[in-house]
């Protein structure tokens, strides 16, 4: 029995020096200085933006998907069009939106804005994914309510999904970091 408690207890042990190790592998911190001064500039908490790349590229900058996201926060080039005229910086090319400053930046500025007009996170992250004008009907039809908590209720299954890995990962961040 004494045996059996100490192997118990050995097992233990490594299981959480594994997780001590592995974890920030899994779930790195990659840009940092890029994330935490558009985070700071912003005022958001950077684990977040962290948890929002993890989900949208996995830290791969070249990353382009099936709808043309671009880089690092899978940006839009339209929208990083319109949010670079705002923002008074370069002209916005799909070249120079792979680049990570400029698209941590813009995605982190575009992320912000849809906090502002939602003054909500769950409600950001779901237009972040599927877009303002989708959220906006979802909320008038009573799909979901104006506190986004039903993330149940959204009707895309991919949104869906991508709220519940976003706020898993950022849970995952939050504990790690």
């Amino acid at each position: 029995m004494k045996k059996l408690i100490i192997i118990f207890i050995i097992i233990i042990l490594i299981m959480l020096l594994l997780k001590i190790q592995i974890l920030p592998i899994i779930y790195p911190q990659k840009y940092a200085e890029y994330v935490e001064k558009y985070a700071q500039e912003c005022d958001l908490d950077p684990l977040l933006i962290y948890s929002i790349i993890k989900a949208e590229s996995n830290f791969n900058e070249n990353a382009k998907s099936n709808s043309n996201a671009i880089g690092l926060m899978q940006v839009m080039l339209s929208t990083a069009q319109e949010m670079g005229a705002k923002m008074k910086s370069v002209e916005i090319t799909e070249e120079k939106l792979y680049e990570p400053e400029i698209n941590i930046e813009i995605g982190v500025k575009y992320f912000k804005s849809l906090l502002q007009k939602y003054d909500n996170y769950n409600l950001a992250i779901i237009a972040y994914n599927a877009g303002m004008g989708n959220v906006d009907n979802w909320i008038e039809q009573g799909i979901i309510d104006e506190q986004g908590n039903d993330i149940e209720s959204i009707p895309f299954p991919e949104t869906k999904n991508y709220v519940k890995k976003i706020l898993q990962n950022y849970k995952i961040y939050k504990e790690i970091y």
